[in-house]
């Protein structure tokens, strides 16, 4: 059979599972659930593929909110394509991973319609905690992606992107302990872990003068005291350091570091940083394998041809840069439309409806086309 004949056979499948990838997308945006604590959300990506034949093996490698999915073992060429599922506090999927989880599902039920035939093994690898801990890095640590010879999934974004260029990424947890006192009556006696993160904030402010412009460095504070008329004890904040390798990731980090050692200096409060999850990695794309993406896309109807600024969302981090460091992957973004941009309350809104149904619909066959065309390249005789 043709690999036209194949992508309509694949395309046909797609479609008649496009009610259960729209009730499964919708499902994960009005339930969300925070990583490493999406326990309804895996069990449902889950379940629509154990009813559709593939033997689900979940929790997996010891982690309760992964699993592993899989149809056809054994072939000759492994796919993987990976779902996320876990939402923003406060934003609920306002980062679309309910779409991620139904086109990688879509896809990969798609690509199996002709896998057996093919000999490709199919597997769906859901992937907690993508927000900031490094679901996927943990996985990586316990063994998973080693049976894998392509890994893919498709991204939310405001616009249609083909290449994705992330940030490597380290996250901090960083802590002030002072003493405690009362802010009128005794303030010579507290020791104030507010004035640290002052301190900090500051000092990283004005490193931002000498830093590369490609470089990123934000962060919130998450704790900063009790009472006002009380000196505050502890402090509390989560920051993101950002570059565009792990090679400058880690000297920037060290020039950071300095800043919020500079808090605890001035104040004589005591300074703990805790690192969130692993770094995450810049991505390595397989430029092959996205110019088939890029070409399926296009034979769908999407567009690469937009606005640079629209197009910023493939600078944001993922772990998946670390799958991609061991695997061959792609991680394109696909455009759901609308003005809002990423981690935006009006982009949650735009990851449901008319737009996000035809992305998802295009992104699931995409996907499955691009796994098709990279296994049948890849396995052909020399």
């Amino acid at each position: 059979m043709s690999s036209e004949a194949l992508k309509r056979q694949i395309a046909e499948r797609r479609a008649e599972v496009d009610a259960e990838l729209v009730g499964l997308s919708n499902e994960l945006h009005g339930d969300p659930e925070l990583g490493w604590q999406e326990f309804r959300s895996s069990a449902r990506v889950a379940g629509v593929l154990g009813r559709h034949g593939f033997a689900v093996e979940q929790p997996y490698l010891g982690l309760d909110t992964a699993f592993r999915a899989v149809r056809n073992p054994g072939g000759r060429f492994t796919v993987g394509f990976l779902a996320e599922y876990d939402a923003l506090p406060g934003l609920g999927h306002a980062c679309g991973h309910n779409l991620i989880s139904a086109m990688s599902v879509g896809g990969a039920i798609a690509l199996a319609e002709v896998a057996d035939e093919l000999g490709i093994t199919v597997e769906v690898i859901g992937t907690p905690a993508e927000e900031g801990y490094g679901g996927k890095i943990e996985l990586l640590d316990r063994g998973a992606f080693a049976e894998l010879d392509f890994a893919l999934m498709a991204h939310p974004a405001p616009v249609d992107v083909a290449e994705a260029e992330p940030f490597a990424v380290a996250h901090w947890h960083i802590r002030y302990d002072g003493r405690a006192a009362h802010a009128a009556a005794y303030p010579e006696r507290g020791v104030n872990a507010n004035d640290a993160f002052v301190i900090a904030q500051t000092a990283i402010a004005l490193l931002r003068q000498q830093l590369p412009p490609s470089v990123r460095v934000h962060g919130v504070q998450t704790r900063g005291g009790e009472a006002p008329n009380a000196i505050p004890e502890r402090t509390e904040g989560r920051w993101y350091v950002r570059a565009e390798t792990t090679e400058q990731l880690l000297e920037l980090e060290r020039r950071v570091l300095k800043c919020f050692e500079a808090g605890a200096l001035a104040t004589g409060a005591e300074l703990t940083v805790t690192p969130e999850g692993s770094r995450y990695s810049e991505m390595r794309t397989d430029l092959e394998a996205q110019e088939l993406y890029r070409a399926n896309a296009i034979a769908l109807g999407r567009d690469f041809d937009v606005d640079p600024v629209a197009a910023t969302m493939n600078r944001a981090s993922t772990d998946m840069g670390n799958v991609s460091q061991v695997v061959a992957a792609i991680h394109p973004y696909i455009g759901v439309g609308g003005e809002a941009s990423n981690h935006q309350p009006a982009f949650a809104e735009a990851c449901v409806g008319p737009a996000a149904e035809r992305a998802l619909r295009d992104g699931a066959t995409a996907l499955a086309w691009t796994a098709l065309d990279v296994a049948l390249l890849r396995t052909a005789p020399a």
